[in-house]
């Protein structure tokens, strides 16, 4: 988790059938994050490997990917349990935060 108290979600919005998963940040700041871009930039080494900075997976192709789980890791990041199977990505949120920002351009340019 950041050192900045602003930077932490305050609260997670995934209501069942949507096709999005919601971040209120305690900024005032609110994300949203399509479940393929999430699955697309899952962080577990199966999808990234060991090494190297978290980049976009070809795995994420499916529009409607569910998330079917969301489970807290301590206070600083959620597993997501997804309708493909995936649930070893551990996602910080600081990853959150950073794909929040930067994810849509990027998925946008995997298109």
């Amino acid at each position: 988790m950041s050192d900045d108290p602003r930077l932490s979600p305050v609260e997670l919005r995934a209501p069942r059938g949507a096709k999005s998963l919601e971040i209120e940040w305690a900024d005032g700041t609110t994300h949203t994050y399509r479940h393929a871009l999430l699955r697309g930039f899952c962080p577990c080494a199966h999808c990234q490997g060991h090494q190297g900075p978290i980049g976009w997976t070809a795995t994420a192709t499916d529009e409607d990917l569910a998330v079917l789980e969301i489970e807290e890791v301590g206070n600083y990041a959620i597993r997501l349990v997804f309708a493909d199977g995936h649930s070893t990505g551990i996602y910080s949120f600081t990853h959150l935060r950073q794909l929040g920002v930067t994810g849509e351009h990027v998925e946008q340019e995997q298109r």
